[in-house]
C-alpha cells in the first residue's frame, strides 16, 4: 500500500493485565490515552471527495497509487467487507475526480480478500504496477502499462496470508521487500488456527521488480499479542525501517519493530503510545520533514475511537515512543470500527489525499471518499 514506514529498541516483556512495560530498565506504564490535541475535519465536507458509491452495496478497504506524473491516481477497492470483486478506477487530476469503473480481467471478481496495490521499478528502470489478492494463495496481478491492461491474478507460491501485502518498499540493493500476517489459517493449504491463536508478521522478497517472491521468513510475533497489518516508513536519513504494527487482540496498544539492515534481523516487537494506536497505518512524510500517519482509532480511549484519524508527529516520536504534535479526525464513522483502510497520496504542491472507506452516513452501506488538505491547514487549526 505504498511507500511507507527506526532506530533503537529494547528488549521488553508487555503484561496485559497491568498495561505496564517490563524490560530491562524500569517499569513504564503505558497510557491507555492520550494528551494531544484532535483537529477536527469531519465536518468540512467541502475537503471530501466520493470515489464510489453504489445504494445497498459495501465498497470498503481501498488503496491507491500515485503515478510519476504526479496527477494519475489509481484506487482498488472490493465490493464487500474485505473481500469480493475488484474494482479499479483512475483520477488524472490528483484525485479531484475519477472515472466510472474500469475493465478489468474476469478473474479479478473471484478475489477472497484486501487487495493492495503497488510501483515498483526494475533493476533495469522498467516500471509495473503489482496489486495483491490474499488467504491462500496469495495472487498477484501486474501491469506494465500504467494500468491500461492488466494480467489475471495468479498465485505467486505454495503460501497465503491476511491483507496482503500491505507494505511493500524498496531495499537498497534494488529488491523490494513485502509485509503481511497471517493467524495460522492461510500460510499454507489445509493449515489450521493454533489455540491459543498466534499471529505471525512474515517478509518475502522479490529481486526482479515484483515479478516473482521468496517463500515467506517469521519476521515478529509475540506471545501475548497479536500483530498483524504492518506499515513500514524510512527513517529521514533511510537507514533505518520502522514497521507499526495493528494489536488485534484488543488489550495491548499498537506496536512498532525496526531494522538497521534492510530488514535482515528485527528488533523485539515495543508498544507504542495510545496516540498511535490504530489498524493499517499508512504513512507519508510532510513537506517539512514530519510525518502524517492515516489509520482507524483503536485507542482504548479516545474521543473519535472508531473513527477515520490520522496522526502529526515525527520520526523521533516513533522511535522514543513520544506522543507526537497532534491527531486529526478525517472522517465521523457511523458504525462500529468498519471504516479506514486508509490510502495516503502526497501531491507536489503539498495537498494530502487520503482515502478510505467508511459509513459515512447512519444506516447506510459504507462507500470510498477521500479527505484533502495541507500541512499549513491542519497547523492553523491545531493552534486554535
Amino acid at each position: 500500500m505504498h511507500r511507507a514506514f527506526v532506530p533503537f529498541c529494547t528488549l521488553i516483556v508487555l503484561t496485559a493485565v497491568s498495561g505496564t512495560v517490563l524490560g530491562d530498565e524500569a517499569e513504564k506504564p503505558l497510557r491507555r490515552d492520550y494528551t494531544i490535541p484532535v483537529v477536527d475535519l469531519a465536518g468540512e465536507t467541502e475537503r471530501q471527495v466520493v470515489v464510489d458509491r453504489e445504494p445497498g452495496q459495501y465498497l470498503g478497504h481501498p488503496t491507491t497509487v500515485l503515478l510519476e506524473d504526479n496527477q494519475t491516481m489509481i484506487c482498488v477497492y472490493p465490493q464487500g467487507h474485505g473481500r469480493g470483486a475488484i474494482v479499479m478506477k483512475r483520477s488524472t487530476d490528483g484525485g479531484l475526480t475519477w472515472s466510472e469503473r474500469l475493465p478489468v480481467p474476469e478473474n479479478w471478481s473471484t478475489s477472497k480478500e484486501v487487495p493492495t496495490i503497488h510501483r515498483v521499478i526494475d533493476k533495469q528502470g522498467v516500471k509495473r504496477l503489482i496489486m495483491f489478492s490474499g488467504l491462500y494463495p496469495i495472487r498477484m496481478a501486474v501491469s506494465e502499462d500504467d494500468g491500461a491492461s492488466w494480467s489475471p491474478l495468479k498465485p505467486i507460491g505454495d503460501f497465503g496470508g491476511i491483507v496482503t501485502m500491505s507494505c511493500v518498499g524498496r531495499l537498497a540493493n534494488g529488491d523490494y521487500m513485502a509485509l503481511f500476517h497471517d493467524d495460522g489459517r492461510f500460510i499454507r493449504k489445509g493449515s489450521k488456527q493454533t489455540k491459543p491463536v498466534q499471529f505471525h508478521l512474515y517478509k518475502t522478497i522479490s529481486s526482479d521488480g515484483g515479478l516473482t517472491w521468496s517463500q515467506p521468513e517469521v519476521i515478529a510475533q509475540h506471545p501475548q499479542a497479536h500483530l498483524c497489518e504492518p506499515g513500514w516508513i524510512r527513517s529521514p536519513d533511510g537507514k533505518q525501517i520502522a514497521v507499526l504494527l495493528r494489536e488485534n487482540s484488543r488489550t495491548l496498544n499498537s506496536f512498532v519493530i525496526f531494522s538497521d539492515d534492510e530488514g535482515q534481523t528485527w528488533t523485539k516487537p515495543r508498544q507504542l503510545p495510545a496516540a498511535l494506536t490504530g489498524d493499517r497505518h499508512t504513512g507519508r512524510y510532510t513537506p517539512d520533514g514530519r510525518l502524517f500517519i492515516s489509520f482507524r482509532d483503536t485507542t482504548h480511549e479516545s474521543p473519535t475511537k472508531g473513527d477515520w484519524v490520522g496522526w502529526v508527529g515525527t520520526y523521533d516520536d516513533i522511535v522514543n515512543g513520544t506522543e507526537g504534535q497532534y491527531r486529526v479526525r478525517l472522517m465521523d464513522n457511523h458504525r462500529g470500527a468498519d471504516c479506514a483502510y486508509p490510502a495516503v497520496e502526497l501531491l507536489p504542491d503539498g495537498t494530502f489525499v487520503t482515502t478510505t472507506y467508511g459509513h459515512w452516513e447512519k444506516g447506510k452501506k459504507p462507500y470510498i471518499v477521500s479527505v484533502r488538505f495541507t500541512m499549513d491547514e491542519l497547523d492553523a487549526k491545531a493552534k486554535k
